[in-house]
């Protein structure tokens, strides 16, 4: 079976405020495109199909010119919802789209009721996992303690019974969006960090044949079985050495890959990265093939220049991010305070904080009740998210 793997699409989302839903509809089109040149059997859209709860109109249009297509295409598609989407207002209408072969899984509670598919050699059974968020879904697996692996290990748990009970003929694939321990994270991911851990372990999803993962931006392999897609477009210019692509996956007889090539997605404009004093990147010869790209530009001048966007702008008319970071020695009182931040995460910061205010820092006790302030502010975050 021949299976085309996508994730995080992120429709409605802006790189640096340009927006790029026309870079969208573009990748749709060679999603479809792709899916029929290559006679492919499912689509998988392994979460963030938008960007946020509530989207707006224009990226509810896209989508469902996507729908339309690819049910028009008679391609048989598997989605979830990622951590960025409102997985009810996602689901709404599931089970009449599936009618169309569109099939929605939003639900927690259904991530054991798969999608079967059949090809000459057998069935295939395609399971959905939504984002799984902790603190939300723990009554639901029964699980005392709210952590991406426990819920994440109880509902791979449920999967497994429902394979077993199909018999040994079954081929096995798995949609999930979360952090997998050995994935590279980039800037454009927002933070699930539950108890001091972002991460599970990709042992969690053993005894299936394919994991189609999403919410990691950069397409990489974990294990032969577990893959990330990667998101199709840029939104970060942490993402500016990515090569952005689908899996095309192919599923033998047995449950065992035959085939995983990468199919690359169209880019509207490269992205660049460029460091230096504003005059030598204004002169510097090497940086002519930038000249076209969307640029983040970092100075170096150890005084800002006057007018520097203006002055880069002529060269690079593409710039979208200016960041100042003075050459200046580690001593000097001048260095940023985001340059003192930089690399650290909202609890190493909370406990730098308390041993500058009292002169000591937080004891194993007082570092739990920080570790827990902060998931309830990203549960409640999440509620809110979801309510919207």
């Amino acid at each position: 079976m021949r299976i085309l793997h996508t994730s995080d699409w992120h429709l409605g989302r802006a790189l640096h405020r340009v927006s790029m839903l026309d870079a969208q509809a573009e990748f749709i089109g060679h999603l479809v495109t792709t899916a029929r040149e290559h006679a492919v059997d499912a689509v998988v859209v392994s979460g963030d199909v938008y960007d946020r709860a509530v989207p707006p109109l224009a990226a509810v249009e896209l989508f469902d010119d996507a729908l339309h297509r690819l049910a028009d295409l008679g391609v048989p598609t598997v989605m979830i919802s990622g951590n960025h989407d409102s997985a009810r207002r996602l689901g709404v209408g599931a089970g009449l789209i599936g009618r169309a072969g569109i099939h929605l899984r939003t639900d927690p509670a259904g991530c054991a009721d798969p999608v079967v598919l059949t090809d000459a050699h057998g069935d295939v059974a395609f399971y959905g996992l939504p984002y799984l968020e902790p603190a939300l879904v723990k009554d639901e697996f029964g699980v005392e303690r709210a952590g991406h692996e426990t819920v994440l290990a109880a509902a791979m748990d449920r999967v497994r019974a429902d394979l077993a009970a199909r018999g040994g003929g079954t081929r096995s694939v798995v949609l999930a969006h979360a952090f997998v321990t050995g994935g590279a994270a980039s800037d454009s991911e927002r933070d699930i960090t539950v108890g001091g851990v972002a991460s599970v372990p990709a042992g969690v999803f053993d005894g299936v044949d394919y994991v189609a993962l999403g919410h990691l931006h950069g397409s990489q392999v974990i294990g032969e079985r577990v893959r990330y897609s990667g998101s199709p477009l840029a939104y970060s210019f942490s993402e500016a050495d990515h090569r952005k692509s689908m899996w095309l996956i192919e599923l033998g007889p047995a449950g065992e890959l035959t085939a995983a090539e990468r199919i690359d997605c169209p880019a509207p404009r490269p992205l660049a990265r460029v460091r230096g004093a504003l005059d030598d990147l204004l002169a510097d010869p090497d940086l002519a093939r930038h000249e076209q790209a969307w640029v983040e530009a970092t100075l170096t001048d150890p005084v800002r220049p006057d007018e520097p966007m203006a002055r880069l702008t002529e060269r690079f008319p593409h710039t979208l991010s200016l960041v100042f970071d003075p050459d200046r020695a580690p001593e000097d009182p001048d260095v940023s305070y985001a340059q003192r931040l930089k690399g650290r995460d909202d609890q190493q910061i909370a406990e730098d904080f308390v041993t500058h205010v009292r002169g000591a820092g937080p004891d194993e006790r007082e570092r739990v009740v920080l570790r827990e302030a902060f998931d309830a502010v990203r549960t409640e975050e999440t509620v809110h998210e979801v309510a919207r």
